[in-house]
């Protein structure tokens, strides 16, 4: 591609970013993946996972929402179980077009119910079924397109509830 892929960053010792069109976000120590990208960013993004971790170590994969440019790479991960918030997975089976933006018609996803050091908060706005996680071990906050770094994400697609979008902002701060 012809556009400069920013590197791999190193936000802690345990935690790594690696922007694939949104952001992926590896915790070694969990053997956790946050998001995975655009599929056509595929060969770079294994190529950066794998200088962290063994992709088959990675045991859970979260999705902070059901867009194509977050789930692309899941066949990455072949032993991860597949979590999403309850209202995403509902909105996927209802219509998966609308909700992921493809053609991508089966995703085994689990609902996420908790997870061990983690704050789930729920932020509706960009899709109904956004989820942000705040990890309380390194205060780190990982905010799907709830939060950019220009503002906020969309609030005109299919799935958007843009009346919630101001709610679950006030919520993040």
């Amino acid at each position: 591609s012809n556009y400069n892929i920013i590197m791999t960053q190193k936000i802690t010792k345990n935690i790594h970013k690696i922007p694939a069109d949104s952001n992926i976000y590896v915790l070694l120590d969990e053997k956790i993946v946050i998001d995975t990208g655009n599929a056509k960013n595929k060969k770079y993004v294994i190529q950066e996972v794998k200088k962290l971790i063994d992709p088959n170590e990675i045991k859970k994969v979260i999705l902070t929402h059901l867009h194509y440019d977050h789930i692309g790479n899941l066949d990455l991960f072949p032993n991860a179980k597949v979590f999403a918030s309850k209202e995403a997975i509902e909105d996927f089976k209802n219509n998966p077009k609308e909700t992921t933006f493809s053609d991508i018609k089966d995703l085994k996803l689990e609902p996420l119910k908790e997870l061990d050091g983690f704050d789930i908060i729920e932020t509706p706005g960009h899709t109904k079924g956004s989820i942000c996680l705040y990890y309380k071990k390194e205060k780190v906050l990982f905010s799907g397109d709830t939060i950019l770094n220009t503002g906020h994400g969309r609030t005109d697609l299919p799935t958007s509830q843009p009346d919630k979008m101001q709610d679950s902002l006030n919520k993040l701060k």
